[in-house]
């Protein structure tokens, strides 16, 4: 490459040189320029992994606190068997009508519903008369009880003679889907 810039007049190196710079800088423009942004969003995407690795890690670090927290609501409340659900959620809702002083007109069959991991729905309609007062105290107790029923659609009219309320309650009922863990050893060790 010397020996071929040595062979030049004063002129036609510097045109030489000058056509060699504008081809770095046509090079530059097409290959390098448009990739600056590429670091900055590199160094965005970088910068995300390690927020995303650091909340991974302190939640894998909070596994047993997670595990702690399962067992501990898997014990509240009272465990039903599953053969035993929908004549317990029809019994506790007849005992609290009854204590309220509601009147059951009529019952659709239950229903049952298991999409969730760690409940069983039972849904229940019923069609009660009752006045406002009764029908507040027996609303309150099914939600209050430990039974964990609670109202998903509530349509209310007067009857006929405008003294009492006609309600179409739909009731819903969540029962633990597996025994506690505790449960099932002391059943298996009464055996």
């Amino acid at each position: 490459m010397k020996k071929f810039f040595a062979q030049l007049r004063p002129l036609e190196r510097r045109l030489a040189v000058g056509v060699l710079v504008v081809l770095i800088l046509v090079l530059n423009w097409v290959f390098i320029w448009p990739h600056y942004a590429d670091w900055s969003n590199l160094r965005g995407r970088l910068d995300d992994a390690g927020k995303k690795l650091k909340l991974y890690q302190e939640t894998i670090l909070q596994t047993s606190n997670y595990e702690a927290q399962v067992k501990g609501f898997e014990s509240q409340g009272e465990f039903v068997a599953p053969e035993d659900q929908s004549i317990n959620f029809l019994r506790t809702i007849q005992a609290q009508a009854l204590a309220s002083g509601v009147g059951m007109s009529s019952m659709s069959r239950p229903l049952t519903r298991t999409n969730d991991a760690f409940f069983v729905e039972q849904i229940q309609n019923i069609n009660v008369t009752a006045t406002d007062d009764q029908l507040v105290d027996f609303l309150y107790k099914l939600g209050s009880d430990v039974s964990m029923i609670r109202v998903r659609d509530l349509e209310l009219q007067p009857d006929p003679p405008h003294q009492k309320l006609t309600a179409n309650i739909k009731l819903v009922a969540s029962y633990q889907r597996n025994a506690p863990s505790n449960l099932k050893t002391t059943t298996a060790n009464a055996k």
